[in-house]
């Protein structure tokens, strides 16, 4: 069975991370599934690391809309070239350019991919537009949709993408590979001069309006206000000393010394490890894959109630509304307030939540179960 995967780039992104591991997996355990990369723009750090694996990546070069047109025939070129027995496509401007290369090459299955839930927060006029379009050939160009998250499901319903096409499969992850090092997180500590017994709260997630980072800055202010033995750390690309919007934010706090930006990390699981409480702040998400990499490694977690936060999360952690600092503070504060066995508890057992329900194992036999599907049906 041959998959042609068509993704708008390969930089480091929850989508892109989500496809690496699918691919490395199938690669594992599934040797009659061959998998070919297509992206429209370039290879990126993700498109290495699938290429070190043995699995082809094309690289379209799309640089701007004007040059839309010459990338949209050179994909129906290679579509018809590459002949695959399935077209997966993943996120809007794929979806809807993928999508018609296929249809337009002869491919007679085609799998589109819904990885968000609001794009009003962050995005642009022609994401939306695109969007738009793409409900309107929901019920002509996808055989089947396969959404992140079940909010994501019902909202893009609601604007008019087609129900009995779509099924949700939540991301997988290898959690073998999310295990804390003890030794490292201690010198980490060391290293960012955290002392001892101090208290981390934590946030991990690119520089942008839907992760709210004003959200979380404002929450610490009012924690720092009350609590002098707690330090706030910021991971991510964007979340630096030299982001003037961020740096204002944190000045204004009053408490700019409580707080350590430490940037875009690779090996980010021995930072949430430092975290004695992980936050996500977020306006909007499909499937936050910090809070679940956070849960894996038994952190204490707070959430915003943003896409399937309450059944990746549930009563393992505290969710409160997003857009509310007061309330944000509040739920931080509760597992700060709390013993240290007790936050210990909670990581407990929302690591064991996690592993039961989001393992990349159990993820690549359901997109497996739709590729056989779809081959015996069509």
């Amino acid at each position: 069975m041959k998959i042609v995967h068509i993704i708008v780039g390969l930089n480091v992104g929850g989508a892109e991370l989500m496809l690496l591991r699918l691919i490395n997996q199938q690669a594992k355990t599934n040797k009659n599934i061959t998998n070919i990369v297509v992206s429209l723009t370039n290879i990126g750090d993700v498109g290495n690391q699938i290429k070190s694996l043995g699995i082809s990546v094309y690289t379209l070069n799309l640089r701007s809309v004007f040059y839309i047109p010459v990338i949209f025939t050179q994909l129906y070129f290679l579509l018809r070239r590459l002949n695959p027995d399935i077209v997966q496509t993943w996120m809007y401007h794929s979806d809807f350019l993928g999508g018609l290369a296929a249809r337009l090459s002869g491919c007679r299955r085609v799998i589109w991919g819904i990885r968000t839930t609001d794009i009003k927060f962050g995005g642009s006029f022609p994401t939306l537009l695109i969007r738009w379009f793409c409900a309107r050939l929901s019920n002509v160009v996808p055989d089947a949709i396969i959404c992140v998250g079940f909010k994501a499901k019902r909202l893009h319903e609601s604007i008019g993408y087609q129900s009995n096409r779509m099924t949700v499969i939540p991301n997988g992850y290898d959690f073998s590979s999310l295990n804390i090092d003890a030794i490292s997180t201690k010198s980490l500590r060391l290293a960012l001069g955290i002392k001892k017994g101090a208290l981390i709260v934590g946030t991990l997630g690119r520089f942008n309006p839907v992760k709210d980072q004003l959200n979380f800055v404002r929450a610490a202010g009012l924690i720092a206000a009350r609590n002098q033995n707690v330090q706030f750390i910021m991971v991510g690309r964007g979340c630096d000393y030299v982001n003037r919007e961020l740096m204002s934010w944190i000045k204004a706090t009053g408490y700019a010394d409580r707080f350590q930006l430490l940037g875009e990390r690779q090996d980010t699981t021995v930072y949430l490890s430092i975290m004695d409480v992980f936050v996500l702040s977020s306006r909007t998400e499909g499937f936050p894959n910090a809070l679940v990499e956070a849960m894996a490694i038994e952190r204490a977690c707070v959430s915003t109630m943003v896409g399937d936060v309450d059944r990746i999360l549930g009563r393992c952690g505290i969710i409160v509304p997003p857009e509310d600092n007061e309330a944000l503070a509040k739920g931080i504060d509760e597992l700060l307030n709390v013993s240290c066995d007790q936050r210990i508890r909670y990581g407990c057992a929302a690591r064991k939540r996690v592993t039961e329900r989001y393992s990349i194992h159990k993820c690549s036999d359901r997109y497996i179960e739709l590729y056989n599907n779809l081959m015996q049906k069509i």
